[in-house]
């Protein structure tokens, strides 16, 4: 990153640092450079995980945009690197760079679309293509290149929770993935998606039997 950018507006954190909780008044948004920050959402009495964001990933953006208290909490996981911007920043940025304007719009259309699938994925009965829905849905929209894939900020736990099935049974999915060799785990053993293709092939063969159903 331009170090006259990061010595005007970036901080460091380590993992374990919330960079916001939901129901606060949200002044500030995060842009990731490095690291790890998890987007979590109060269910009931328990804080589900909603996304897992890495480098190049927006934070809180929406309290600004439509000055209301915040819809959910980001936790660091991975020490991180962010630029925070306050709302006068961000509202000169845009006025003044057509650039940061749409790759914003973008940003926010692909949250948009990430929500509505999330809808989706939960509304299916069977939890292993559930498991199937959220992995690809990691991959596709918040996952980052690596030598071996695209690897998945996102553990079995976060999985889990996500979408309400035991822990067990995601470990059942990966496990079942990696026989494959669709799935695998990087040196810190982290889920990496080795063939994302493929993953789409198989879940498609998955999701076949309920289509025919309906």
């Amino acid at each position: 990153m331009p170090d006259t950018l990061f010595s005007r507006f970036g901080r460091e954190y380590r993992a374990g640092d919330v960079l916001f909780r939901e129901g606060e008044r949200g002044e500030e948004m995060f842009v990731v450079q490095s690291g790890v920050v998890q987007i979590l959402k109060r269910v009931g009495r328990e804080q589900r995980p909603l996304a897992s964001l890495g480098r190049g990933e927006f934070v809180g953006e929406m309290a600004i945009l439509n000055d209301k208290p915040r819809t959910a909490t980001a936790v660091v996981v991975e020490d991180a690197a962010c630029l925070v911007i306050d709302r006068a920043t961000l509202e000169h940025m845009i006025a003044h760079s057509t650039e940061i304007a749409l790759r914003l719009v973008k940003k926010l259309a692909r949250r948009l679309d990430s929500a509505d699938e999330m809808i989706q994925i939960l509304l299916n009965p069977d939890p292993k293509a559930r498991v199937l829905l959220t992995l690809r849905r990691h991959a596709e929209a918040f996952g980052e290149e690596s030598d071996l894939g695209v690897r998945v900020h996102a553990s079995a736990s976060d999985l889990a929770r996500e979408v309400g099935v035991e822990e067990a049974q995601v470990h059942d999915v990966l496990d079942r993935l990696r026989r494959l060799r669709i799935a695998g785990a990087d040196e810190s053993g982290g889920i990496v998606v080795l063939d994302l293709p493929r993953l789409l092939e198989f879940l498609e063969f998955v999701e076949m039997p309920r289509k025919f159903e309906g």
